[in-house]
């Protein structure tokens, strides 16, 4: 597959492992609502913020959408977005390639980008997902009306979309529900007991013998198929599902041949990738959402409308689905999924995330009835957590951190032991299974031994206290006095941390 070429692109490829996992530290004084919430707003670098969240998220994440700086040589309030190209594409790569570590196997990423940089970023997302994940490059009319300082103005923004695995995606996707206009065509001048319907077309393209055959109405017409088409089913089909009432020949029973579909077993619409703003709002629409709730604050210059992130959302996601936003802007993507009972994470670097977010989302919390509230039943509730970066959890010479606890080096090396979230914070030196393997985690007194460091050396008391399990074994500690001969036919190899512990 073709790579995209640019200036310090081994260097931008690599820099993921260079990032120190850093811990996560909670703000009581920001955060708002029910602190029993899972939901995260994290002020720091994004970078930064992305690798330390691994060993908690990998692969859990459904649905990311990030709206990243466009790189349109113009200069914005909140953002640098006059980066050098090169830069740009430095700056994306590994923040990309962090996101789809944390993607669930059926997760999906939205992309918003205009055509400045959008066939660069399709060409550095297809090396990191993979050419067949790609599913759709959406079209957003972003625009209402031309802008007339301009021979030839942009309407538009591009999404990229991306899977984890496409397949597993398409098949978890959601259709749209019907909105109102369309819910205006169903009508049952028959009176089919199955209640409101719409006929659409009977035909197909293409040439099928087997589906080339006449059809003649209730009022004696003849129909053969249009020319370069057939009908949609074999004979057979077609006649059951005419004896069960399913076929309309209008009101004379004359006319072309149209099946029903009924609106009650109608689950919903697909969608498409044009998007029309009076479908998924536009950006005029998103500067009166942040005004009306911010009298006097700095708005973005292309804020996304509340009902645009809903539209990905209901696609993409379920209720109580995890979605993560790193490059979280004024705080739309929160709001929506909030007021939508998913849980996030969301992330911003300025100070803008106590200026924007957290008063957006405390008034969300509030029951605003902006946006898209009205549409989902927005009555208010929940809650968040405010997160600042803390520090590393080693310091420039691989030495753990000693204000480390060891629930954050326990999913530290799980996740180095097996590039998987540890879903349940660790109590025990016991950490799981994971494809036949038992980890375990001596460190920091977790025996409850009254000794400052009792319980981190492995002694064969202490390897008879814990959780048996009958093969491969795992065993992390300062120490052992067991010999690898003694503890070979024992199953088990002994890391000694910090030195066998992964810093990246």
């Amino acid at each position: 597959m073709p790579l995209l070429s640019w200036l310090n692109r081994n260097q931008h490829t690599k820099i993921t492992e260079d990032v120190p996992y850093r811990l996560l530290e909670a703000d009581d004084l920001h955060s708002a609502g029910d602190q029993r919430t899972s939901n995260m707003l994290i002020q720091g670098d994004n970078l930064h913020a992305l690798k330390s969240l691994l060993p908690y998220y990998a692969g859990r994440v459904k649905c990311i959408f990030i709206d990243p700086p466009y790189n349109t040589k113009s200069a914005f309030e909140h953002y640098d977005d006059n980066l050098e190209h090169s830069q740009w594409l430095g700056m994306m790569f590994p923040r990309i390639k962090l996101l789809r570590e944390l993607l669930s196997e059926d997760g999906s990423i939205w992309v918003t980008i205009d055509d400045h940089e959008a066939h660069y970023l399709k060409v550095i997302m297809d090396e990191i997902f993979g050419r067949k994940n790609f599913v759709a490059n959406v079209v957003w009319q972003k625009r209402t009306s031309p802008d007339f300082r301009i021979v030839l103005g942009d309407a538009h923004d591009n999404i990229l979309v991306f899977a984890k695995n496409s397949s597993l995606f398409k098949n978890s996707a959601h259709l749209l529900p019907i909105y109102e206009k369309q819910l205006k065509e169903y009508k049952n001048p028959d009176n089919d007991p199955r209640g409101a319907w719409v006929s659409r077309d009977f035909s197909a393209q293409g040439y099928r013998p087997n589906q080339m055959y006449a059809i003649v109405t209730p009022g004696g017409k003849k129909y053969t198929p249009p020319e370069g088409r057939c009908w949609k089913n074999v004979e057979d089909v077609y006649l059951a599902q005419r004896s069960d009432g399913r076929f309309w020949f209008g009101k004379d029973d004359k006319g072309v041949p149209r099946r029903k579909n009924y609106l009650s077993e109608t689950e919903g619409r697909q969608s498409w990738t044009w998007w029309s703003n009076d479908e998924a709002g536009h950006n005029q629409q998103a500067k009166q959402e942040i005004l009306s709730l911010f009298k006097n604050i700095e708005i973005f210059s292309t804020p996304k409308p509340e009902r645009l992130i809903h539209r990905i959302f209901q696609i993409a996601t379920k209720e109580g689905d995890l979605v993560l936003d790193s490059f979280l802007g004024s705080g739309t993507t929160a709001a929506v999924a909030h007021k939508m009972g998913r849980n996030y994470i969301g992330i911003e670097m300025g100070d803008h995330a106590i200026t924007h977010c957290v008063p957006r989302l405390r008034k969300v919390i509030s029951g605003e009835q902006g946006g898209i509230s009205e549409s989902v039943g927005w009555q208010g509730g929940g809650g968040y957590r405010f997160y600042r970066l803390g520090a590393p959890i080693f310091d420039s010479e691989g030495r753990i951190n000693s204000a480390i606890k060891f629930p954050h080096l326990a999913a530290h090396i799980w996740f180095s032991e097996t590039h998987t979230a540890l879903t349940d914070e660790a109590s025990s030196p016991f950490l799981g299974i994971y494809k036949d393997i038992a980890y375990y985690l001596l460190y920091n007194g977790i025996l409850r031994d009254k000794r400052p460091h009792g319980g981190n050396v492995l002694t064969w008391k202490i390897l008879q206290s814990l959780p048996v399990y009958e093969g491969q074994k795992v065993i992390y500690g300062e120490a052992s006095r067991l010999s690898v001969e003694r503890l070979k036919p024992l199953g088990i190899i002994f890391k000694q941390t910090p030195y066998d512990v992964k810093a990246s």
